[in-house]
């Protein structure tokens, strides 16, 4: 267990150490994991943050334009519009792939 040093200003705007005890996340998982209650930890304000791998791409010129136009058009970023489109190319090959596989149309699923 970690214990850190907060500190708050007293009236006198003088800093008064607090101590607090400050928990992993395997540790609160093992308190769990004894049926303890670790409602105290969380606050429902947080968002659930997804583990990214960053990587490098080559673009050729010409393609790093057109992004850039239909980025401009949407007004959002290039790498927001490579996530989608690629987001996109991966439902459709799902999609056809599911369609091979069952004989069915993506609507008439």
């Amino acid at each position: 267990m970690k214990v850190s040093m907060r500190f708050k200003f007293d009236k006198k705007k003088k800093k008064i150490y607090e101590s607090e005890n400050i928990l992993s996340a395997d540790e609160i998982a093992d308190k769990a994991d004894r049926g303890e209650d670790i409602s105290r930890f969380f606050n429902n304000n947080g968002k659930m943050k997804y583990h990214a791998q960053r990587i490098d791409l080559d673009f050729t010129v010409d393609m790093l334009r057109e992004l850039d136009d239909v980025a401009s058009e949407l007004n959002v970023g290039r790498v927001a519009i490579i996530k989608t489109f690629l987001r996109h190319a991966l439902d459709q090959h799902y999609l056809a792939k599911r369609e091979r596989r069952f004989g069915q149309s993506a609507e008439a699923l």
